[in-house]
């Protein structure tokens, strides 16, 4: 996506939290904002609106006859006014962008954790709970992720910090240690 393009979303995320804000009601919509996410990122509906064939009512009315009774009205009309401004290319991205402020908003954060095998959910949310604390978060969506090749332990990813503490990480480190005291 241009930068052009991004730029434009983060503005349309905004207006729209600012007005979700004031009516109380940021869960609520991010959780429809999500909804609008999936549909706007679905390659079908893509090259339909890409079509110039379809008039802008022909799309607009395809959009709120799937969102009407899933979304809010300040959501939809958010939407529609984006796709009468000709910006339908950047709805995913605004969607992308409100969720990242309804999170920070939350204090929430999204995770990876890498494991050699599915973590329990009371696992997950003990390290959940550790992890928000370290990165001053209070919750973390966490997505769990398997991966073998570490052997053991966890690897942890939140946002551009890693917490490593897998059993192929430590061995890594090791290796790092004894090859620099060579002499």
């Amino acid at each position: 996506m241009a930068m052009d393009n991004e730029i434009v979303a983060k503005r349309y995320a905004l207006a729209l939290f600012d007005l979700m804000k004031e009516s109380g009601s940021i869960a609520q919509a991010e959780k429809e904002v999500e909804l609008v996410y999936k549909l706007f990122s679905d390659e079908k509906l893509r090259k339909f609106l890409s079509y110039p064939n379809v008039t802008l009512e022909q799309k607009k009315s395809l959009i709120t006859e799937h969102l009407k009774d899933k979304v809010s009205k300040h959501v939809l009309n958010t939407v529609l006014f984006m796709l009468d401004r000709k910006r339908g290319d950047c709805i995913a991205e605004m969607a992308k962008q409100f969720i990242k402020l309804a999170m920070e908003e939350q204090q929430e954060a999204e995770a990876v954790v890498y494991s050699v095998k599915p973590l329990s959910e009371e696992q997950q949310e003990t390290i959940s709970t550790l992890i928000a604390k370290k990165v001053g978060k209070l919750k973390l969506r966490m997505k769990n992720e398997i991966q073998p090749e570490l052997i053991g332990g966890l690897k942890i990813r939140v946002g551009n910090q890693i917490f490593d503490g897998s059993v192929k990480g430590k061995l890594e480190n090791l290796k790092r240690k004894l090859t620099e005291t060579q002499v």
